[in-house]
């Protein structure tokens, strides 16, 4: 691969980083590629440095996770070619944690850009649960609003149509001399 010290756009990054198990990760794969090396060297090294990622900075997808991650993002499948091991994945500690093991300018550039998308993503889901509590107590005041207009419209159709009393009689003034010849 070539030697190339851009910098990723966020937006690239951000794409990059799923939701599995209720954690945001990466996958290998997709970080070997951000640090242009290829998959089964990235994997190696983290290999070689296991102690450096705990279960909340590293894991292995299982079999079912990792069908269904494939079904949704089009990985290819483990025949020719393929995986042939279910992929690691990078919580935002463990994409930090990689910048001791992959000792090189790029990586620290990588690891700078993947952390800022992180921080962002994080930022982006606070407001948005800051706009869906916001749009919870909308909804809420306007249940209120709307029995109360249910009730004025109930008591309008009430006046307008008046509920009809057999028994009496009807009011007005009634000829009474139209039934006498």
């Amino acid at each position: 691969m070539r030697k190339n010290l851009a910098i990723v756009p966020t937006e690239i990054i951000e794409r990059k980083i799923y939701l599995v198990r209720g954690t945001k990760v990466m996958f290998d794969s997709d970080l070997a590629k951000l640090y242009e090396i290829e998959t089964k060297f990235f994997n190696r090294a983290v290999k070689r440095n296991k102690d450096r990622f705990p279960v909340d900075f590293m894991f292995q997808l299982t079999e079912k996770e990792s069908q269904n991650l494939r079904f949704q993002i089009g990985t290819s499948s483990s025949g020719y070619g393929g995986r042939r091991y279910f992929p690691y994945v990078f919580t935002e500690h463990g994409v930090a944690m990689l910048s001791s093991v992959l000792n090189s300018k790029r990586a620290v550039q990588i690891n700078i850009a993947i952390v800022k998308a992180f921080i962002k993503l994080r930022e982006l889901l606070a407001t948005h649960k800051d706009l869906i509590l916001e749009i919870d107590k909308i909804k809420r005041e306007q249940k209120g609003q709307n029995k109360k207009i249910q009730s004025i419209i109930s008591i309008i159709n009430q006046m307008l149509n008046p509920p009809v009393n057999e028994n009496k009689e009807p009011m007005g003034f009634r000829d009474r001399s139209k039934g006498k010849k």
